[in-house]
């Protein structure tokens, strides 16, 4: 037996293990012990996924399929020829995604036992956790469309009770965050359902569910080969389509899943909202597990997608205007955590892109190094919300309570929640330590609000330079790791003839120059300048716990794009590796392009980002970027006031989406459950209850009490069922 067959179940069942101890003993634990157990569990996985990346090199990278013992035959119907087993796929495509989310996962936990130290459900926050990579690990490990879509399915679940995690906060937060919790499970089922959909047709074009087989009749194996015959048709019913036509209709509805859990227009509208949830929830779902889910599986269906031009061509378009449009919404926004969220719906954009112009290593490669900066800067922002509250706390009840505090309990999730009016703030302060008035008690202090920070440069050093890391890697500034995925990307736009290929490149340019200025504009409102509250002019550095998480993903930052340098004469020279990743992943990703690198392209690409951050640094390079009247810049410009309001409004996304669906279909069901169900249904069935109570009070009435009555009775109905029982016999003797 092979190191992978020993090795490969135990990744999904560390964590599993972990969260079955925390289920049990976590009463029991004191302090951050069941942290640590989680930690340890999620540190396991990453530690076997390192070893079956070894395994695999020294196999040659040779694909190998393990069955899980217990579930071998996990659905099996002899009788329709039906067999799927509970299969584990490990090849070099797997393998990335086991090390992303598991590496990731691991910093992600060890911050977590900081940030959520003082929290009454500390132990429920970890098992969820553990769940949480238990079900991506499924996913992505999955050999067959039916057990990717338990672990997409659960990966669901588990964003639905981390998002609503603290839902029963004060002040209406509850009702937020569960909210958010509930829009983030009705909009992934919208998703779910076209997946389900693409599973159905799946099955129905090739009679199996399976990846591929030993003896090829797989999935891939057959689309392969009726690829080649170009012929082939597919019986559906009564009626024969090509196959060309069969696998458009399955990766249309594939689309529509990646669209819903990758965030993409129009079913983008939860991830902003998944804000909700603790900040080191955000930091998993963005960068390491749920919303990667989406370009994993159109990778792994590349063989299908390929075949499909109509749909990938509408893929790109769609990823490309999805990066352009929440990348201007970004702009306006004032919660620090709602500048990253949409953020992540533009750099998913970026990957779908990619995706739909059949460049899937490029894909890869960014959700590879935006793991790396978009965990640093969801941490970091949690590290500065972190500070704040604290500083905030400490200066309403005094330092003694200072370390008894919950360290989030006012971080609020959904939209800016109660910010500091415009008109209290103002451009008087001029030094850090500066004391600045607080706001009125009525006014609820906001952590995430970018307008009541400033100056945390000096006060929060590790934290301040870790996210400028971050900032510039996601801006795509040389020689970060940002820089060398963003480039591949463009240069598959380029490379590509055609229509949307250059569609893609002008939207995708103008995103780039987008999310370099608001990231610069949230390093200026965050970090730079003067304090704008006594909470940010007193915030403090988060403990280590938090920090070296920071420090860790801020090197994979810097460093991540050497996975994927591109082919060029001075790489060559210096003696560099190259397209390591796209070697490394054309042994389980068919036919790969192999995209040229563009200096001209990467010089232009670099001068838009550039221009970007000069732009911010320019509009808000001020001590108090807000104005007079607690504004930003651009909201007092004429020129750029409307826009402005757009991009602050998220250009009505929830507006337009309650008045069109959401609002129809609440009146759509107060119809259903009014006229229809009560008034129809309900009454029908209290009608037959009033018959049947009717009955009984009739028959109620032959209860006498008397033996000699019931026996009576009962004498009369066994010869009933004896005349019933001979009467056909007598009929007969009587004919006879």
């Amino acid at each position: 037996m092979n190191t992978a067959a020993l090795v490969v179940p135990w990744i999904v069942l560390s964590p599993l293990i972990g969260l079955i101890v925390n289920l049990a003993f976590g009463g029991r634990f004191k302090g951050t012990t069941g942290g640590w157990i989680a930690t340890a569990a999620v540190a396991i996985s990453f530690g076997i996924a390192v070893t079956l990346g070894v395994t695999l090199m020294q196999a040659h990278y040779v694909t190998s399929l393990v069955d899980m013992p217990i579930l071998h035959d996990w659905i099996t119907i002899p009788s329709a020829g039906v067999y799927i087993p509970w299969q584990f796929r490990v090849d070099t495509l797997s393998v990335v995604m086991m090390l992303i989310v598991t590496g990731v996962g691991t910093l992600i936990h060890i911050y977590s036992i900081g940030y959520m130290r003082h929290d009454e459900r500390f132990t429920r926050f970890f098992i969820y956790l553990n769940l949480f990579i238990a079900f991506m690990l499924v996913l992505v490990t999955a050999n067959s469309f039916l057990m990717l879509f338990v672990g997409w399915e659960g990966v669901g679940l588990c964003s639905f009770l981390l998002i609503g995690f603290w839902f029963d906060r004060q002040r209406g937060e509850g009702w937020r965050n569960s909210n958010a919790a509930r829009k983030a499970f009705i909009v992934n089922r919208i998703g779910d359902f076209g997946l389900m959909l693409a599973i159905f047709l799946i099955f129905w074009t090739f009679g199996t569910l399976s990846f591929t087989t030993p003896d090829s009749k797989g999935v891939f194996d057959l689309a392969q080969q009726w690829i080649a015959a170009g012929n082939h048709v597919v019986l559906f019913g009564n009626v024969n389509i090509p196959f060309s036509t069969a696998l458009t209709l399955i990766t249309l509805f594939m689309l529509v899943g990646v669209t819903g859990k990758s965030a993409q227009i129009p079913l983008f509208v939860w991830l902003p909202d998944a804000m909700a949830g603790p900040t080191p929830v955000s930091a998993l779902i963005h960068a390491a597990t749920m919303v990667t889910a989406g370009v994993y599986l159109v990778t792994r269906s590349a063989i299908l997608f390929d075949a499909a031009p109509f749909t990938a061509g509408l893929m790109t378009v769609i990823g490309a205007a999805t990066a352009l449009y929440a990348g201007f919404i970004a702009v306006g926004q004032w919660d620090i955590k709602k500048v990253l969220a949409y953020s992540t719906v533009s750099q998913l954009g970026f990957m779908v892109a990619a995706a739909g112009l059949g460049s899937y290593t490029a894909a890869m490669f960014h959700l590879m190094t935006h793991a790396f900066f978009k965990g640093l800067l969801f941490l970091a922002a949690g590290s500065v919300i972190h500070g704040i509250e604290h500083a905030h706390h400490a200066l309403q009840h005094g330092e003694g309570d200072h370390d008894a505090h919950d360290a989030h309990a006012d971080d609020h999730a959904v939209g800016d929640v109660h910010p500091v009016a415009d008109d209290q703030l103002h451009d008087s302060h001029t030094a850090t330590n500066t004391p600045v008035a607080a706001p009125p008690e009525e006014v609820v202090f906001d952590a995430q609000d970018m307008r009541n920070m400033g100056g945390l440069r000096k006060r929060m050093p590790v934290t301040y330079w870790t996210y400028l890391i971050g900032t510039l890697a996601l801006s795509g500034i040389f020689p970060l790791a940002g820089f060398w995925s963003k480039d591949d990307i463009l240069a598959s736009a380029v490379s590509r003839a055609g229509i949307f290929g250059y569609l893609a490149l002008a939207m995708l340019l103008v995103a780039a120059f987008f999310t370099a200025f608001y990231m610069w504009r949230q390093i200026r409102y965050v970090f730079l300048g003067d304090a704008r509250s006594p909470a940010a002019a007193n915030a403090n550095e988060s403990e280590p716990l938090m920090t070296v998480p920071l420090m860790v993903l801020a090197v994979l930052a810097v460093f991540g794009g050497l996975i994927n340098l591109p082919d060029t004469p001075l790489i060559r020279q210096l003696g560099l590796r190259y397209d390591s990743l796209n070697h490394w992943l054309m042994h389980s990703v068919p036919n790969l392009p192999e995209v040229p690198f563009s200096l001209l392209l990467a010089i232009f690409a670099l001068a838009v980002a550039l221009g970007g951050l000069a732009l911010a640094n320019i509009v808000y390079g001020r001590a108090n970027p807000l104005t007079n009247r607690g504004r930003d810049p651009l909201q007092a410009r004429p020129e750029t006031r409307n826009a402005f309001r757009l991009s602050s409004a998220k250009l009505f996304a929830d507006e337009i989406n309650n008045r069109f669906i959401v609002e129809p279909f609440q009146r759509l069901s107060g119809f259903l459950s009014g006229p229809v169900d009560r008034g129809g249904i309900d009454l029908g069935f209290m009608r037959i209850g009033s018959g049947v109570e009717w009955a009984a009070a009739r028959l109620r009435t032959v209860q006498t009490g008397y033996v000699r009555t019931y026996t009576f009775t009962m004498v009369i109905g066994v010869l009933l069922v004896l005349f019933l029982l001979l009467f056909p016999l007598l009929r007969q003797l009587a004919g006879g």
